[in-house]
């Protein structure tokens, strides 16, 4: 038993931030249908490369546990088949930009008349309100806008994008959230409701302390590379033979980080005895811990503090943390096997529950593969299938992306 079992989701979504999020739904049991456009399905199955045997990895990455249609919106039989799919579905889950699904007949209202008990989940750039609403938007839009990458990168250069797509990726888990508790409500209520998430409403709320600086000073907090505006030390150095991350937030972790590092002379130094003074004597301080650190190795600092519990760890590559045994023994690295390229490793389930776990099992699904197989169940014969892919109503790959 898994925690979302018997629960049908229609997946309207392309590319990263509406997949993360009906890829979590999959996990947890949901049945989800990914409803592709014809002809080449979601826009992700043609990024690359890298492509692996021609399949996009950056599609492999965010669609397992799914299944596929590709259905032409545009054709009447196309829309009606969706319409059948409506009326069966828990959750649709959307982003395109604001008003195109209205255009087609599916916007929010005619849905829920249709099925009231349907939750329905857009995800969109700016939001379904808004000045903003009619602009698309992207995850390197949404970042710079939000304030977030005018935080990010060393104080003497340029704004940085982040490595990861933070934006797509908070706000599926944050429209994740949202079907979530809409569900919940609807066990109360009987009913479904309109959950609206966006990129650059899920960026700003990632600013928290960052932005209460702002609110309550008027002044804009600025880039600092990897220090912390509150916290000293809590920021990357430079070891003998790498970076690591040490983290120290409290009076007696910089008592047991001076003791472990042979810091003693600075340990009762007035000006660095309280946070308020690390603080403000950071220029101070910074070379002297960069002395101390950069002598010592990464396994050697990371091996001192950790012994005293203070927080300190690597910077890894991610070819490093792929590898790295921890995250094996935390089932974060699950194997698939792909129907084309065969043997596929793939990131697992962060969420673990004790009782109803998730699972990793199905690999992504080929453009269509599950076209007879839900039509069929729509009552649909196999010579109106062969017809309807012979017009472009439906469409599907026989192999590959």
């Amino acid at each position: 038993m898994k925690p979302l079992d018997d629960l049908f989701i229609l997946d309207l979504s392309r590319v990263l931030s509406g997949p993360v999020c009906t890829m979590l739904l999959g996990d947890l049991g949901a049945e989800v249908l990914k409803v592709e456009p014809v002809p080449l399905g979601d826009d992700s199955r043609q990024w690359g490369p890298p492509f692996i045997g021609g399949i996009s990895t950056y599609f492999l990455s965010v669609n397992r546990n799914k299944k596929s249609l590709g259905l032409n919106l545009k054709a009447n039989e196309g829309r009606e088949i969706l319409w059948k799919l409506i009326e069966r579905a828990d959750v649709l889950l959307e982003n395109f930009r604001p008003g195109v699904l209205a255009k087609l007949g599916f916007g929010y209202e005619a849905v829920s008349a249709r099925n009231p008990r349907l939750v329905y989940c857009s995800i969109s750039g700016f939001g379904q309100t808004g000045p903003y609403r009619d602009r698309a938007g992207y995850d390197v839009i949404a970042q710079g806008e939000s304030g977030v990458m005018d935080l990010t990168g060393d104080p003497d250069g340029p704004p940085q994008k982040l490595g990861a797509s933070l934006a797509d990726i908070v706000t599926g888990m944050f429209a994740f959230q949202g079907i979530a508790v809409s569900l919940l409500a609807r066990h109360r209520t009987g009913t479904g409701q309109h959950v609206d998430v966006s990129l650059l409403d899920s960026m700003v709320s990632t600013l928290t302390y960052q932005s209460l600086i702002y609110l309550t000073t008027g002044r804009s907090p600025k880039r600092m590379g990897t220090r912390h505006p509150s916290i000293v030390p809590y920021e990357a150095f430079h070891a003998k033979d790498g970076f690591v991350n040490i983290a120290v937030a409290n009076e007696k972790q910089w008592a047991n980080f001076c003791a472990v590092l042979g810091l003693s002379e600075i340990a009762t130094d007035p000006r660095f005895t309280s946070m308020r003074g690390r603080v403000a004597n950071y220029d101070e301080l910074k070379p002297i811990l960069d002395n101390a650190i950069g002598a010592l190795s990464r396994s050697e600092v990371i091996a001192r503090l950790t012994g005293v519990g203070v927080p300190a760890g690597p910077i890894n590559t991610v070819g490093e943390i792929m590898e790295d045994p921890h995250i094996h023994a935390r089932e974060m690295i699950v194997e698939l096997t792909h129907p084309d390229y065969g043997p596929l490793r793939v990131l697992g389930l962060p969420i673990k529950l004790s009782a109803t776990p998730g699972a990793v099992d199905k690999a992504p699904p080929r453009f269509g593969e599950h076209n007879r197989e839900v039509l069929d169940k729509l009552g649909y014969s196999s010579e109106q299938i062969g017809d309807m892919l012979k017009r472009g109503v439906i469409a599907e790959t026989a192999h590959g992306a």
